[in-house]
């Protein structure tokens, strides 16, 4: 299976939803939107708009990958993946594979640490046999990339389409946005900007989740 990186994040983001917010999943457009947008727990970062996520939703029904859930009680469609049913894989496999399609190469340890909400491991070396289970299949679905310069570790990656560049240790994540302290790109550390607010990422990944859910629920009321 190839999957544009388009096609990967609308896959990546239904799958996401289903294993860490089930109750509002299937999701609505604007809610698929949301979480394929999202500023936080994204590498790369995008910004796509309905036409393009709504051309992208058809071409992964007929590759047999998404589907649309149609109910009387819905006033939008909603839509759903069936990726372990396309290409056979568990709920342990699929959160690898959604880690590694939203946020680009990760070491073990990361995609233990980020797939905690979607599925409980239970310790290193389940996440370990599970990426190594998954690299022997034929055709392979990960493979482990040889340590980069600048690198710590060796990352692993998905093989359903092209991935994202490996990213540089030294540059630590969302540093261009944030600054590699927390400071916002362009502020200097040494002094205090005024009237500057930091966010806390991971409290804004809350909020944006939250707004997705929110969006979801929205849809699903019957407002006829």
């Amino acid at each position: 299976m190839e999957l544009t990186p388009v096609q990967q994040r609308v896959v990546g983001a239904l799958a996401e939803k289903e294993l860490t917010t089930p109750d509002n999943y299937p999701l609505s457009m604007n809610a698929l939107l949301a979480a394929c947008n999202q500023s936080t727990n994204r590498d790369p970062v995008m910004q796509l708009d309905e036409r393009v996520v709504s051309n992208t939703l058809e071409n992964l029904k007929s590759a047999g990958v998404v589907r649309v859930v149609y109910s009387k009680g819905m006033r939008v469609d909603k839509y759903r993946h069936v990726l372990p049913e396309a290409i056979g894989i568990d709920t342990p496999e699929l959160a690898l594979l959604t880690v590694l399609m939203l946020r680009g190469p990760q070491t073990g340890a990361e995609l233990r640490t980020r797939t905690e909400r979607m599925h409980d491991f239970g310790g290193q070396s389940a996440v370990e046999a599970a990426l190594d289970a998954m690299s022997r299949r034929d055709p392979p679905l990960v493979a482990l990339q040889p340590r980069q310069p600048g690198q710590k570790e060796p990352r692993w990656i998905h093989l359903l389409g092209p991935a994202p560049t490996t990213t540089d240790d030294s540059v630590p994540e969302g540093a261009g946005r944030w600054g590699p302290s927390g400071v916002p790109a362009g502020v200097s550390e040494g002094r205090s900007p005024e009237r500057t607010n930091v966010i806390d990422p991971d409290r804004l990944a809350a909020l944006e989740e939250r707004v997705a859910n929110l969006e979801s629920r929205l849809d699903a009321l019957d407002l006829d």
